[in-house]
């Protein structure tokens, strides 16, 4: 799917892997979540870099961060929730891991998702250490912390992708509708209320007790945000239409683990 990078070529199941060449192999990972996971199987038939399940996955170097596409990038998002869901995620070494990130960084891909604990980013989307910039706050919602932090991610140290993953059954949402009044909490819920007034006036009754209006307004958010963070950021709007950065929204099902991610 796109130039492979200067890491090492898939070895043995015993050695480290080339976990971005995994990109190539994300058909073959969507076939796991779909419950084929019988490795010899004809029908599970995969290439090398995607075969090796058990493989020890390495931290992402600075040559494959620079070589990877935004488009690259988002297929790995995909193939890691396709292999979280599947129960396949990639084997790490952490303690080397945190050794071989200690003198520098480089993710591929910034990730702003809500504070839920059942929603741990890196877990759901299958990252490891160094993999990821990973921001988190209730709702989703866009402030000038996090909004610098992305053009740090992006600008700075090179992510290729921008991903705001909203989630199901979501408490701030809830509390959004709900017009909940809690200390700092209202100020961070008011940050939503746009997005309730773009869901249609006919989804009723329009409270948290209709779990398809929370959702709603959970995936007009992420839209929200995702237009706020080109029209808040010049420095991220310009990379974005240059394509040196992706932009992608997505919402994480809390009952199937699976990222829906948005096709526009």
């Amino acid at each position: 799917m796109g130039r492979a990078s200067s890491r090492a070529e898939t070895k043995p199941m015993k050695n480290p892997i080339n976990r971005l060449s995994l990109f190539a192999g994300l058909a073959a990972a969507l076939l796991l979540a779909a419950g084929c996971q019988c490795p010899k199987s004809a029908c599970c038939s995969k290439p090398a870099s995607v075969a090796a399940i058990g493989a020890v996955a390495a931290p992402i170097n600075k040559a494959a961060q620079a070589a990877i596409t935004p488009q690259q990038a988002l297929a790995e998002l995909k193939a890691g929730n396709a292999r979280f869901v599947a129960g396949h995620p990639l084997t790490r070494n952490l303690p080397a891991d945190v050794k071989a990130t200690a003198s520098g960084q480089y993710p591929f891909a910034v990730v702003l998702s809500c504070i839920d604990s059942r929603q741990p980013i890196e877990i759901v989307l299958d990252q490891g250490i160094g993999d990821i910039f990973s921001a988190r706050v209730a709702g989703n919602v866009l402030n000038d912390d996090v909004l610098g932090s992305m053009e740090f991610a992006c600008k700075v140290s090179g992510a290729k992708l921008i991903a705001v993953i909203g989630h199901s059954n979501c408490g701030a949402i809830k509390g959004a509708v709900d017009d909940v009044q809690l200390g700092n909490l209202t100020g961070l819920l008011a940050k939503v209320k746009p997005a309730i007034d773009a869901v249609p006036a006919d989804v009723q009754p329009r409270n948290s007790k209709n779990h398809e209006f929370v959702d709603k307004v959970a995936e007009a958010n992420v839209r929200l945000v995702m237009q706020q963070i080109r029209e808040r950021s010049p420095i991220l709007r310009e990379m974005l239409d240059k394509g040196q950065v992706g932009l992608v929204g997505g919402m994480y099902d809390l009952s199937t683990g699976e990222v829906h991610f948005f096709d526009k």
